[in-house]
């Protein structure tokens, strides 16, 4: 779009001929290709366009052959030639342009908000940035319904949803759409307006679509204690579809877990199901589902929200505590206890209880009841003065009542009990201490008794325990007395033959036979002093050192039989086995005499049998 005449570049040739002689050196340009779209000066060689309003859209590239000539010369003039490559840049001289005037949608009536519903094109030749297209819907009929945006790859117009269609209400919108440049260019605003517009008609499709509530949430009222079967409301949904089809109702208990009301599947009437206490609950929020009898599987859904209604079933009550006190000294017109009222109806807004004496308790009262008219009232005494010993506990009967309808009212009888007091009013006793008040003693003096007695328990427990741990024994085992001790082996020994199983003169230890001590594992009737007992020998046999260790225990007064065991190692010769020891055996088994065994008794005649005679022993024979 250059005009006729718009510079467009300049070439230069060189010559190497002298430019002082003649014309050899002096260079004239012309174009032998690209005319007549452009020309060069023969002098300068500057290139201009030579015809107007050239369009990229038309042609893009040119290629256009330059000869450089000089002017003389022997040889008659010499030539050079170039070629220039000229490419035409892109402006925004074309507007867009619909390639259709009416643009025809079908769209479902169920689809979504917000969903593409269809797509419209206009073409604009330009390149780049020229080429951007923007998209608006005309303000008019139908058009508060769509939107329309661009899609920046493909520059088409792209129309969405904004609000819900329905078929049954409007089968049909038309609106129309203006597509315009996003970049225009002042040079060409005279060329017109750079936009376009074209009609969109959209039909609405028919699908088939659940029932539809008349409201989006219902609110219903009952009394509580409604007899069971009332009915308290009704919901209603209708088929909006051509050929509506019937609707069925049922109550959508995954979202709410009890029964208390129950729903006509036909008529849509919902009913109480149980009676109903608002003092557990206040309000029901549950939701209905209404279902297209042609077709099940399309449903919709609407909350139900129940209010229960308040009736004064309920008395008032005194609110805690049940129980206050008076002092002794009390005065006429004192107020002891302020009192309040609680009831477990839901009460309303402005409840006002009222509070009185009941009618037996009017006469002659030694106390009364003082309504504040607030909510409250007060216990005020009667008389001057009470005495415990006289009466310790009064009964008041108070009588509340409520102002709701019908009146509730009840008697509650309140305790005031009796109590020493001071001069100014504070409690000094009521309870378990007025047993010791004549006595003169104080809840300090109980407590100092009982620490007391607790304190000569224990020491008398005490004392007790130690003349116990006096009385016992210690027993004492001593090693150097060689009668309490115990010679012990774990191994087996090897026979009569083994002489080093183990050391016989552990028994033999001339120290022990040398001191004298009293024995200390027994107590003595009588203190006597140990006898003196004659040195032993290291050589002393061990027979003739048991024997007389026996016959100094036979006549020791401390000696056992007590609660302790003198222990001999050495077999006796009153024995009738005689000893069974390796001391004093016989070398060989053959001198050995078993013909005892037979004289022992039935218990060792197998015994007998195999140590006797051998050849009449058979071992076959023993069990």
């Amino acid at each position: 779009m250059s005009p006729v005449g718009a510079y467009v570049l300049q070439v230069k040739a060189t010559d190497a001929d002298d430019p002082t002689y003649g014309n050899s050196a002096r260079v004239v340009y012309s174009i032998l290709q690209g005319q007549p779209y452009f020309s060069i000066d023969p002098k300068t060689g500057v290139i201009r366009t030579a015809l107007p309003n050239m369009d990229r859209e038309v042609k893009e590239q040119y290629q256009v052959l330059i000869q450089a000539k000089d002017m003389g010369g022997q040889l008659g003039g010499l030539a050079g030639t170039t070629t220039v490559n000229i490419t035409l840049t892109d402006v925004n001289d074309n507007p867009p342009r619909f390639p259709k005037s009416i643009f025809h949608l079908k769209v479902p009536e169920s689809s979504p908000i917000g969903s593409a519903i269809g797509r419209i094109r206009a073409v604009d030749p330009d390149f780049g940035q020229n080429a951007e297209i923007e998209y608006n819907i005309v303000p008019g009929d139908g058009g508060n319904l769509f939107d329309i945006v661009t899609d920046e790859e493909t520059q088409e117009g792209v129309i969405k949803l904004k609000k819900p269609l329905d078929f049954e209400t409007k089968k049909a919108y038309t609106f129309k759409v203006e597509a315009s440049n996003l970049h225009l260019d002042h040079r060409f605003h005279s060329a017109g307006p750079f936009k376009d517009t074209a009609t969109v008609k959209i039909s609405v499709l028919d699908v088939d679509e659940p029932p539809v509530f008349s409201k989006p949430l219902y609110t219903m009222e009952v009394y509580e204690d409604t007899p069971v079967g009332t009915i308290i409301g009704a919901v209603t949904a209708q088929d909006l579809d051509v050929g509506s089809s019937a609707v069925r109702y049922f109550i959508d208990w995954k979202s709410d877990g009890d029964s208390s009301f129950t729903i006509d599947g036909t008529e849509g009437t919902i009913a109480t199901n149980e009676l109903l206490d608002r003092e557990s609950t206040a309000q029901y929020n549950f939701s209905i589902i209404a279902s297209k009898v042609s077709n099940p599987l399309l449903t919709s859904k609407v909350n139900i929200l129940i209010n229960v209604l308040d009736v004064n079933e309920f008395p008032p009550e005194i609110s805690v505590p049940y129980e206050t006190t008076v002092c002794e000294n009390a005065k006429p017109g004192q107020i002891i206890q302020i009192v309040s009222a609680a009831d477990r109806d839901l009460s309303p807004a402005g409840q006002q209880f009222s509070f009185r004496l009941s009618p037996e308790a009017a006469i002659k009262p030694n106390f009364t009841v003082r309504d504040f008219r607030n909510n409250t009232a007060g216990i005020e005494t009667r008389r001057n003065g009470y005495s415990r010993r006289q009466q310790e506990l009064y009964l008041l009967p108070v009588v509340i009542e409520d102002s709701s309808y019908p009146v509730q009212s009840s008697t509650n009888t309140m305790t005031i009990r009796v109590c020493r007091c001071d001069s100014d009013g504070t409690i000094l006793s009521c309870n378990v201490e007025a047993i010791f008040l004549p006595v003169g003693l104080s809840t300090g003096a109980l407590i100092a008794i009982l620490l007391c007695i607790v304190i000569l328990l224990a020491i008398v427990v005490l004392y007790v325990a130690l003349r116990r741990q006096k009385k016992k024994d210690t027993l004492m085992t001593s090693k150097e007395d060689i009668r309490d001790n115990v010679i012990h082996y774990d191994d087996e020994g090897g026979g009569e033959e083994d002489t080093q199983a183990f050391d016989i003169g552990a028994l033999r230890n001339p120290k022990v036979i040398e001191e004298n001590k009293i024995r200390r594992d027994i107590k003595p009737d009588s203190l006597c002093l140990p006898r003196q007992r004659p040195p032993v020998e290291d050589n002393t046999d061990i027979r003739d050192f048991i024997t007389q260790r026996l016959q100094e225990n036979d006549v020791d007064p401390t000696a056992p039989p007590y609660d302790s065991l003198a222990t001999y190692a050495y077999e006796g010769t009153g024995s009738v086995a005689e000893s069974l020891s390796s001391i004093d055996s016989v070398t060989t088994e053959a001198d050995q005499d078993y013909d005892y065994l037979t004289d022992w008794g039935p218990r060792f005649k197998v015994l007998a049998d195999m140590f006797g005679e051998e050849e009449s022993y058979n071992p076959d024979t023993v069990t």
